[in-house]
């Protein structure tokens, strides 16, 4: 069937997450806090790696580039949010829907393929302690970032190029808080399959593929903290990994909740509720998780508040 190149809408509504005032007004705090938080939060740990010396490992550039991800991500959709209910107004122009579905995508997919790298320099660590320095080079790291970068790039492009052959005759009322490719290929009313299709395949190079990495780096890791005879050890190692595995439960699990459920088993509500999740709430933790839970960590902000403020703690 031909796809028309050609939209006949110019701007789409986002319903948000209530037509409550009042409750629109109590989530603008609230999320306006929780952004605040995330950004602060998360250039702090950023700030912390680059002055510690220490720091200056793989496993703490891989998390300053998944904090940098993080303040993009938020930055997507919550600001955006937050003017729809300060100013009434819930429209959006139908580029800046676009523009917000191409970052959207570009940093989800960057969240999903650098904790798989993350996961990566842990398994090397642990498992292959002697070719650890010789695989993991400031050159290898490097590359695998701009890999990444480059990657999700290209599948937000190609997500948001297909977007733009489809035809909306009308419907654009989206029942989100932010413009969700799901959604939008929904409200279409010219031929989809090519979309759902390459939704499908990338999403499964994307998502599937890091996350089967994922498993694969921590089953070996569990099979070789299992070896270690003193329990001392034992707790070393995944005190290491706690942080990590943590945020990719947080992660992967939302999305799961979304994307791979079966549509008669929750409610459009639900979808909502775990998208804020993953697109609000796991960012906002993530420096939390990896700093409460790192002694390093703890140690590298405890020195950076300490400069900052001019104070001896």
């Amino acid at each position: 069937m031909k796809r028309e190149n050609h939209s006949t809408v110019s701007e789409f509504i986002l319903l948000g997450l209530s037509d409550q005032p009042e409750q629109e007004r109590l989530m603008f705090f609230i999320f306006l806090l929780m952004y605040l938080v995330t950004g602060l939060g998360n250039l702090l740990i950023i700030l912390a790696i680059r002055t510690d010396s220490r720091l200056h490992t793989p496993m703490y550039f891989f998390l300053t580039n998944l904090s940098l991800v993080d303040i993009c991500f938020t930055s997507t959709t919550i600001p955006k949010m937050l003017v729809n209910y300060i100013s009434g107004n819930k429209s959006i122009l139908y580029i800046n829907c676009l523009a917000q579905v191409f970052f959207f995508i570009w940093f989800v997919g960057l969240d999903s393929i650098l904790l798989a790298s993350m996961a990566y320099d842990r398994y090397m660590a642990i498992c292959a302690p002697l070719h650890y320095t010789i695989v993991m080079t400031p050159r290898v790291c490097v590359f695998l970032v701009i890999l990444c970068w480059f990657w999700a790039c290209a599948n937000a492009l190609t997500h948001t190029l297909l977007l733009t052959q489809l035809s909306f005759c009308g419907h654009t009322e989206i029942p989100h808080f932010f413009c969700d490719l799901n959604v939008i290929i929904k409200l279409a009313c010219s031929d989809t399959f090519i979309n759902d299709l390459v939704i499908y395949i990338l999403g499964g190079l994307i998502a599937l593929v890091p996350f089967i990495g994922i498993l694969i780096s921590y089953i070996h890791i569990f099979v070789a903290v299992l070896r270690i005879p003193s329990a001392h050890g034992k707790w070393k190692v995944f005190s290491t990994c706690g942080s990590h595995l943590t945020v990719v439960c947080l992660f992967y699990g939302t999305i799961i909740l979304v994307y791979f459920n079966p549509t008669s088993t929750h409610t459009a509500q639900q979808d909502t509720a775990s998208a804020v999740m993953y697109t609000v709430i796991t960012p906002m933790l993530n420096p939390f998780i990896y700093s409460l839970r790192n002694k390093d960590m703890k140690g590298a902000l405890r020195m950076l508040l300490t400069r900052k403020s001019g104070l001896s703690l």
